[in-house]
């Protein structure tokens, strides 16, 4: 069964859980049931884009609060149950990392959460450790009115690709 399909016959219910293993924003999630059925993925794609670009820096703040830090070992706690498994997925390529690289990323990712009041969100898919960590670093130096846009736009890549892959 497509995605779309899934989130088209699940109750409301369902379709709830299912829609905020893909992004942790409620209001978010909200106005995506308000917008079912999607009848087809790029109408639930887009629906996602419009439902997420509407929404307030707070919404997205909620959103991120769903991730763990990148690179981050212990994703057991019951905060992230629901999403573990994609974040390991969507992090495969920092998991192995060296515990140097991995040590520095939670230094920098410190760093980034005290400027910003954020975990730091990337769309790690199909990137290294070393690249994560450089984009990491380069993104602590934005202002942040622009950081929390360019963040923002990472989130709607992961949700983006939770929603092609859901099952």
């Amino acid at each position: 069964m497509e995605p779309w399909q899934r989130l088209d016959s699940a109750s409301a219910a369902d379709a709830r859980r299912l829609l905020l293993t893909c992004c942790g924003s409620t209001r978010w999630v909200e106005r995506m049931l308000a917008r079912r059925p999607f009848g087809n993925m790029i109408r639930l794609l887009s629906a996602s884009e419009d439902c997420w670009h509407a929404l307030s820096p707070d919404d997205w703040k909620e959103a991120f609060s769903h991730h763990p830090k990148i690179g981050e070992r212990d994703l057991s706690r019951a905060r992230f149950a629901a999403t573990r498994h994609l974040s390991e997925a969507e992090q495969a390529g920092v998991a192995g990392a060296p515990a140097t690289v991995l040590q520095d990323l939670a230094h920098s990712n410190r760093q980034y959460e005290a400027r910003f009041g954020y975990v730091f969100i990337i769309c790690a898919t199909g990137r290294s450790a070393p690249e994560v960590l450089a984009n990491l670093r380069s993104r602590l130096t934005n202002d942040p009115a622009d950081e929390i846009r360019i963040a923002a736009a990472e989130q709607a890549r992961i949700t983006a690709l939770r929603l092609t892959a859901m099952t």
